[in-house]
């Protein structure tokens, strides 16, 4: 643990390995979506374009969906590690650039929204019980994961 904080990797983030295979394994779904094919282990996929809150470049996140009220998707900000994934703080941070591409569509710029409370209890009942893996993943965190409704524009 010592030699990670050495190296400047916060506890609770993946390491370099790790994050070069999720690189690769992100640009491989994109393409995918973009093909028109859109699943990943039973789940719908869409792409999730965001601006770095840090380095100002465009980050493409691929990420599964769920559908809610009107043309809205349901994201879920989960992953391991004690943190919420990059992508969230980068929607959050720049939410007037996010856009999302469902398969083979182009880009629909989207208006995020952090689901609170009873709306967001709704909500991740919808989500565990489309995908139930999603409960077993909060069980074993100890961060509630955030649920975040986007809406086109």
């Amino acid at each position: 643990m010592a030699r990670q904080q050495e190296r400047g990797r916060a506890p609770g983030t993946p390491g370099r390995f790790s994050r070069w295979i999720q690189r690769r394994a992100n640009a491989r779904m994109a393409r995918k979506v973009r093909g028109g094919r859109g699943s990943f282990m039973g789940m719908d996929v869409l792409v999730l374009n965001t601006v770095g809150r840090l380095s100002g470049r465009r980050v493409e996140t691929p990420l599964a969906w769920f559908a809610d009220e009107g043309d809205a998707r349901l994201v879920v900000a989960s992953g391991g590690g004690s943190r919420h994934p990059d992508w969230h703080a980068n929607l959050m941070a720049r939410p007037e650039e996010a856009s999302i591409e469902l398969p083979g569509r182009g880009a629909v710029p989207v208006t995020p929204r952090r689901l609170e409370g009873a709306e967001r209890e709704r909500a991740w009942e919808r989500v565990t019980a489309a995908q139930p893996r999603y409960a077993k993943y909060q069980a074993t965190s100890d961060r509630e994961y955030p649920v975040i409704r986007l809406s086109p524009r």
